[in-house]
């Protein structure tokens, strides 16, 4: 009687692990289908980088990209997410046998920050970290990819002025694809450890 039991419980309990694998399955399926729908990131873009030379989107292909939308006239709230940013990149360095992480940065004052402009303020920052700029109209449409918000805020009477935009760190594929976004209250190990997760549940969205 015993040994039925146990053969039962086994049962039971290898079912009760196939059920739950199955969920997690079908959630992720689920999860790539919303994904598809959304087109989020689906958007080429052609801007510069800060050496002049022209990027497309299809250039970081291939790579897993952390992107970030900001400006160099920000006071407070942009050196501390490329700062948080950087972080993510250098924990997830760290970790052995994980595929390179490329972080973006990609402007929203595109009147004030041309090429040389981000040279100078991303040197504080991670080294391999590129930015993005180009015209008004370009980063517009780079923004609207990621249904990224970014409105400048009335001059000063020395002409600056502060741009409301969308915070948020992106998590690209190496398809291209957005996966998953981190707002502020996000730290770094904890966007670490879902960059992670994805890296290792990726399969690609392209077919």
């Amino acid at each position: 009687r015993v040994a039925v039991v146990a053969v039962a419980g086994a049962g039971l309990g290898g079912s009760w692990l196939y059920l739950r694998g199955e969920k997690e399955r079908r959630r992720r399926a689920r999860r790539r289908e919303e994904l598809r729908a959304l087109a989020l990131g689906q958007g080429d873009f052609q801007l510069l980088d800060q050496s002049g030379r022209p990027r497309r989107k299809g250039d970081f292909l291939g790579r897993w990209v952390l992107l970030y939308f900001g400006f160099t006239h920000c006071p407070d709230v942009c050196p501390e997410e490329l700062e948080k940013l950087g972080r993510v990149v250098e924990l997830l360095e760290e970790q052995p046998g994980l595929p390179p992480v490329q972080p973006l940065f990609i402007t929203v004052d595109p009147e004030r920050d041309d090429a040389a402009a981000l040279g100078r303020y991303l040197r504080d920052f991670h080294p391999r970290l590129v930015g993005l700029t180009g015209t008004p109209e370009a980063v517009r449409e780079a923004g609207r990819a990621y249904r990224v918000y970014a409105s400048p805020g009335p001059k000063d009477e020395d002409g600056d002025y502060v741009v409301d935009h969308t915070v948020l760190i992106y998590l690209l594929s190496p398809d291209g694809l957005f996966l998953d976004y981190y707002g502020r209250s996000k730290s770094d190990v904890q966007i670490a450890q879902s960059v992670r997760r994805h890296m290792d549940n990726y399969e690609p969205l392209l077919d």
